[in-house]
């Protein structure tokens, strides 16, 4: 089949500057960033009155990426005449890569009564190009979940979360009450962008002492960790309740800052490059070779291991050995369209992010793969369609499928949602997948990247920014699913290294003869 190449050709965008194609199009840090900055605000929970009194008013906070600033975030606790309790946040961010910026604001509002039942939450992001909303209120039939993006609005009924005004509070409360070192307790929050509670342990792991205003203070440092995301931050929070810092997976930081250094912001720090995982020599053939072989390190854990038909990840002390070799699309046994395998079907359905239920989505991808019913000769059409009809622009949006449809424009992330909505809308299963790439050019080695994965009798990865089916073996997947278990890369970014091997691992006697060195 066809194929796009990877190029490291400039081009110039809309700003007018010249970027690296390939690493405006490798930009899938910007949405774990943007996901990232919607966690802050998780809290604990408690049977007993909460007096809000010590904790209403504002704190601002600056926002940093890697140690480079990146926004603000106005954190807003207010009492109202009917004694409803509103929990604000207020962030403005901007994202810079590879020279590109694009701003973007978030806004949420989580509203209690007085004895701190959870009301309604309404939450909003805006950039320059859309402007997505989630609206959750409570009902005696449960949670009234509506939202809109790619402006389409989706209603559902969902079951009542737990989540209480003692969670949005998170661990000042707690802190209040004196607690000890190993202490442990658990939380829970209502995410209107996943539409789902999630769960959490929070754990005091240490108590310092430090200055404020010439002032000796008692700080508590907290980690907490979030089951569904994988997600592990530690909090400094002040024996008062006053949250002086968060680090999350450590490369997202909010820091207690007066308003006017909190929003005095340079946005100096490119996202891309500086985070990118650079090698000293190129490597060779990278898109036509049979099999590649890296010693990876960093701070991965076992989550991160992720081993199928085309690639092996074996932790080696504190370095992975991963392989990879070519999938051979020759030896595939591919089903007939709609796939009715039941292990697989869950992949079929429709979600707030990829809209394959709505009549857009199902017509064009009727329309591209016509009366195809081989699942593999399907996934090409598809791919190839999207490949050949979107416009790569950098994006620093959380898409849908919808959207990217009516757009035809963006990076990684909207080519892969893009074809992840057509493909189900047909009855292909697809997921999302993210990891590294390899990118030639100036400046060699991996980025991070977002790219699709398909049921063809088995799963195989499928690239639609670059037309791959299969993809090249520079493809190091890290994770499966949708963006919240694809924020578990986060500790990852800025913080790996690769070291390109040039031998084969050792076979196991049951292993087939691997290709020969150098194809």
């Amino acid at each position: 089949m066809g194929e796009k190449s990877v190029p490291d050709t400039l081009y110039r965008p809309r700003s007018g500057r010249m970027v690296p194609n390939l690493e405006e199009e490798k930009t899938n840090m910007k949405k774990w960033f943007i996901m990232t900055s919607l966690l802050v605000g998780y809290g604990i929970a408690f049977g007993e009155a909460i007096d809000v009194t010590p904790f209403l008013g504002d704190s601002w906070y600056g926002l940093y990426f890697n140690g480079g600033k990146v926004g603000y975030l106005l954190k807003r606790i207010e009492r109202t005449a009917s004694g409803e309790i509103e929990v604000v946040e207020e962030a403005e961010f901007m994202v810079s890569m590879s020279g590109a910026r694009q701003s973007m604001s978030t806004r949420s509002k989580r509203i209690y009564d007085a004895s701190g039942a959870l009301l309604r939450i309404d939450m909003e992001m805006n950039d320059s190009a859309q402007s997505s909303t989630f609206s959750a209120e409570v009902r005696d039939n449960g949670l009234q979940m509506k939202s809109v993006l790619g402006g389409a609005p989706r209603e559902e009924v969902l079951p009542k979360p737990t989540e209480t005004l003692e969670d949005a509070l998170r661990h000042a409360l707690w802190v209040r009450r004196g607690p000890e070192v190993g202490d442990v307790i658990n939380f829970s929050v209502f995410e209107p962008m996943y539409q789902k509670e999630v769960s959490g342990i929070s754990r005091i792991i240490g108590v310092e002492s430090r200055i404020f205003n010439g002032v000796a203070t008692k700080v508590y440092e907290i980690q907490s960790v979030i089951d569904l995301m994988d997600i592990e931050s530690t909090s400094y929070v002040t024996d008062t309740g006053v949250t002086v810092e968060d680090v999350t997976s450590s490369v997202f930081t909010t820091r207690l800052e007066p308003e006017v250094a909190a929003r005095d912001v340079d946005y100096s720090v490119d996202t891309m490059v500086s985070n990118a995982v650079l090698l000293d020599a190129p490597i060779e053939k990278p898109r036509t070779r049979d099999w590649l072989r890296l010693l990876l390190s960093g701070p991965l854990r076992e989550s991160h291991l992720l081993n199928d038909s085309r690639q092996t990840m074996r932790m080696n002390g504190e370095e992975v050995d991963f392989y990879a070799v070519r999938t051979k699309l020759a030896s595939l046994d591919a089903p007939q369209l709609p796939v009715t395998e039941e292990s697989v079907l869950e992949f079929t359905k429709a979600g707030t992010y990829v809209q394959s239920d709505d009549t857009k989505i199902i017509g064009k991808a009727r329309e591209i793969i016509g009366k195809e019913t081989d699942a593999l000769k399907a996934a090409e059409k598809l791919s190839n369609w999207v490949s050949a009809n979107m416009r790569n622009v950098f994006s620093a949006r959380l898409s849908n499928s919808l959207e990217v449809l009516e757009s035809l424009e963006g990076d990684c992330t909207e080519h892969s949602v893009l074809f992840i909505g057509l493909a189900r809308a047909v009855g292909l299963p697809a997921r999302e997948v993210a990891g590294l790439i390899y990118v030639e050019g100036s400046q060699p080695g991996f980025y991070f990247h977002q790219w699709a994965t398909v049921w063809l009798g088995e799963w195989v990865d499928v690239d639609p920014t670059f037309n791959q089916l299969p993809v090249d073996v520079t493809h190091i997947k890290l994770s499966e699913g949708d963006w919240f278990r694809q924020a578990k890369i986060l500790p990852l970014i800025g913080r790996m290294k690769i070291k390109v091997l040039t031998d084969l691992p050792e076979k196991k006697p049951a292993e087939e003869s691997a290709p020969e060195a150098g194809q």
